[in-house]
């Protein structure tokens, strides 16, 4: 299996004054398939998320975040991921946001990116309950396959 962390960024969260459901639906969509190692919030602070993703992908195959990924002034989510990034791999971004616009036009707000840091991808899903379960269904099906490849367990695709 797999080895997954899952971050979510809120304040709100960070402090106790909100209970963290994208970050628990996002275990519970994938707990089948994969292991959780990780599971943290934080607060919406850059330096923070980009020192935790560093960290997080010496142990991590794959690194979900939820939430700081709209227009928000504290949303930082996509420019710390980027900041720790060796490669962007933006099918998957422009993916989701199509994905989602099917479903609802406020996708097209989304900032949301994908990357790859040595072998971990690292991917921004939204930081709602509802927009987490859209991308997941999106990407379920692609990622052990982009992970096997990622990490070398299949170099034929």
């Amino acid at each position: 299996m797999y080895k997954v962390g899952i971050v979510t960024l809120s304040d709100k969260g960070y402090q106790g004054l909100r209970k963290d459901e994208s970050g628990n639906l996002i275990r519970q969509l994938i707990q089948a398939q994969f292991e959780v190692v990780h599971q943290t919030i934080l607060p919406d602070e850059k330096d923070e998320l980009s020192r935790l993703l560093i960290e997080w992908c010496e142990t991590c195959d794959l690194i979900l975040t939820t939430g700081g990924t709209g227009l928000g002034v504290r949303d930082i989510t996509p420019e710390a991921t980027l900041s720790v990034a060796e490669k962007e791999i933006p099918g998957i971004s422009e993916g989701m946001r199509m994905f989602g616009i099917k479903k609802t036009p406020f996708a097209m707000l989304s900032r949301a990116v994908a990357v790859q840091r040595g072998k971990t991808l690292i991917i921004n899903l939204p930081g709602s309950p509802k927009g987490v379960r859209e991308n997941l269904t999106y990407l379920m099906p692609i990622l052990s396959h982009a992970l096997d490849i990622l990490t070398d367990h299949k170099t034929e695709h």
